[in-house]
């Protein structure tokens, strides 16, 4: 079977994010198959299309980093019923100007941790909407919001409940067989 190249993109910005923690812990328990590497934002500038003509070098690398994967892992919090602010504004990067968009026929997957009981849920729902629109398709199911509490998983991604790490063992076996089905119909440009 095919080894694919998976970038991870971690929506915190906060060394301490639970979405790190949990980023870790799914590269721990994936398939052997999947490779993965973090694509971040943290040096982004704020999005604005006076940028187009003359990307800078970080917005260039991100792109790149999105576009050399061959799918991609959005582990998010959710900020007020919403994605981070700093979320947004990174694909934007990745899908300006027209035509370049960085996540189409990118397959892709989001998951995110939250103390609240109903995890990242919501901004989940608005996330999905926006890869909608840029054409990403996207692993609907098994669907994954985790109720992060203390404990749960430690900072080098050891899960303590093995519900919770059999769920997300089981969430990326499914997510390898989403992007080698993704990738059988979209190959990947040569």
């Amino acid at each position: 079977m095919t080894t694919y190249n998976v970038g991870y993109i971690v929506g915190s910005l906060a060394k301490g994010s639970i979405n790190r923690k949990l980023a870790k812990a799914l590269i721990k328990v994936a398939p052997d198959k999947l490779k993965f590497h973090e694509i971040s934002f943290a040096d982004l500038p704020l999005y604005s299309y006076d940028h187009d003509a003359d990307f800078p070098a970080a917005a260039t690398d991100f792109k790149a980093a999105i576009k050399g994967s061959d799918a991609i892992l959005i582990v998010t919090p959710e900020y007020n019923r919403s994605i981070p602010g700093g979320l947004k504004n990174a694909i934007d990067w990745a899908s300006r100007p027209y035509g370049t968009n960085s996540f189409a026929r990118k397959a892709t997957a989001v998951i995110g941790a939250s103390p609240g009981a109903i995890g990242t849920a919501v901004g989940q729902q608005h996330l999905r909407s926006i890869l909608s629109f840029l054409q990403a398709p996207q692993m609907n199911a098994p669907e994954a919001y985790i109720q992060f509490t203390p404990g749960l998983i430690d900072d080098d991604g050891k899960v303590s409940v093995q519900s919770t790490e059999d769920f997300l063992r089981a969430y990326m076996e499914e997510f390898h067989q989403f992007m080698a089905r993704v990738l059988t119909v979209l190959p990947r440009d040569a």
